[in-house]
């Protein structure tokens, strides 16, 4: 009598800790891997006594108007809070560039007049993409 038992199938090896394996060990190596570009290569390089500074042009107008009602123009207070300094100011930055966008951002108190100041100066040099920053109340709507 023979009791051998038959296989039906041969024998499957089952790869699924393998891949596991292998995604945890890609993992250590993005984890562990520092990306700073070294060089092996040292340079002195030359020097100049003159030197041309290339200003980068914006790419929008930032108005900010205080409670007082003073106005920031990217950021920088202007020196004298008045229609025709924010118009020198706004003519400098767009130079003739009508398309620019104006995002315009106010402390709640601040007056009225400031507001309509830089809609009035920014209508004069014909900006006419203006937008007004605000943020949004915590009203639950049922």
């Amino acid at each position: 009598m023979k009791f051998r038992p038959r296989r039906s199938e041969p024998p499957r090896v089952d790869i699924t800790p393998l891949i596991d394996v292998v995604f945890l060990m890609l993992i250590f190596f993005m984890v562990s891997t520092t990306f700073d570009k070294q060089s092996q290569l040292k340079l002195d390089l030359p020097e100049a006594s003159t030197s041309e500074l290339v200003e980068k042009e914006p790419d929008k107008i930032d108005i900010t108007i205080d409670a007082e009602g003073h106005f920031y123009v990217n950021e920088r207070e202007l020196v004298q809070h008045t229609p025709e300094m924010l118009h020198r100011t706004l003519a400098k930055i767009a130079d003739g560039r009508t398309e620019l966008p104006v995002v315009v951002s106010g402390d709640r108190n601040a007056p009225l007049q400031s507001m309509m100041t830089v809609l009035d100066v920014s209508a004069q040099l014909g900006l006419t993409k203006l937008s007004f920053v605000a943020r949004k109340t915590d009203v639950d709507t049922e």
